[in-house]
């Protein structure tokens, strides 16, 4: 289990391999579910069952994927108690922003089900069978004997019940409908790849940074990630053990600083990009930002800047998710 939580642990944080697991993973769960968990009821709920089974799991895989981005609840904590501050529509706007971005990831899954699922045909093969819509019916059924029979019985298709229609005949409309199936299925995959080539192109050209300092940006996010999580670890464990130590031994408790709830805060909210500062996290703009006072705390110094930082670069989305993209 270590090693399983290990590799999905990579994978969150490395898009390329994350993108390659989760579809590979979607694509074997559509395969169980076609050949294990999907049976065709061959009646009038054709259609109803096939549509679940198409577009339900995706759904649910991509509400998962909002729910597994460390951007979402970065976004959503706290949004109650600054609720007046997201009447400005510059807030709202960027609020959108966000979870376009979160979705562009979380659309990884549902896509490759969709995708899979089409390019296999059960699931649509057996909706299309099921559909009430007569001009439909007599498309598929034209051009063959008995066609009024066929339009009758065409719901039980899939499962191979009709008497009165020609194997022949069944088979030749399954294979068509199949052959349409895993044309949009086709169509789907290059859809999306053209549609994930665009936006990447476009997010680069509009970049403010160089290629070099962007591969810099991600191993510096991807570091700090890995980092912050081994770092909080350590130090929440050596709290309890000081807390423990002094309940149990009776002892005065050891000096153990921690940050305060306005510390937290800081390096919990997103990440805003300014050209005038160069920051690679929110972390590091409150390193950089602290001073020390004279008993030798830090505290955040005053620093504004007059340029917007409301519009993050496209190219710039992995900064709060610890993550490499391309």
């Amino acid at each position: 289990m270590d090693k399983f939580k290990t590799v999905l642990n990579i994978a969150g944080k490395q898009t390329n391999l994350g993108f390659g697991l989760i579809a590979l993973l979607t694509a074997g769960g559509e395969q169980i579910f076609s050949a294990v968990v999907f049976k065709c009821p061959c009646n009038e709920l054709n259609f109803v069952y096939g549509i679940v089974f198409l577009l339900v799991p995706a759904l649910a895989l991509l509400l998962l994927g909002y729910i597994l981005s460390k951007k979402t609840w970065k976004l959503l904590t706290g949004l109650c108690r600054r609720s007046e501050k997201l009447l400005c529509c510059k807030k709202l706007v960027a609020a959108g922003v966000v979870l376009c971005q979160i979705g562009t990831f979380a659309l990884v899954a549902p896509s490759t089900w969709i995708a899979v699922a089409l390019l296999n045909g059960n699931y649509y093969e057996c909706a299309m069978t099921g559909t009430n819509v007569s001009i439909y019916n007599k498309h598929v059924c034209r051009d063959r004997n008995s066609e009024i029979q066929c339009e009758k019985e065409l719901h039980r298709f899939p499962c191979g019940k009709s008497i009165s229609v020609p194997q022949a005949v069944r088979e030749d409309v399954l294979l068509n409908l199949r052959a349409e199936s895993q044309i949009l299925g086709w169509m789907l995959i290059t859809l999306i790849m053209l549609t994930n080539l665009v936006l990447t192109c476009v997010a680069r050209c509009s970049s403010p940074i160089s290629y070099l300092q962007l591969q810099f940006w991600k191993a510096y996010v991807h570091e700090e990630s890995n980092l912050l999580d081994s770092y909080t670890a350590k130090h929440a464990k050596a709290f309890a053990e000081r807390n423990l130590k002094t309940f149990f031994e009776k002892t005065p408790p050891e000096n153990v600083i921690t940050p305060s709830n306005r510390d937290w805060e800081k390096i919990s909210s997103l990440y805003k990009f300014t050209t005038k500062d160069t920051y690679y996290s929110t972390l590091h703009r409150y390193v950089e930002n602290c001073q020390e006072t004279d008993n030798g705390t830090m505290r955040m110094s005053s620093v504004k800047s007059n340029e917007s930082v409301e519009d993050n670069p496209a190219v710039l989305s992995f900064v709060d998710d610890g993550r490499m993209p391309l």
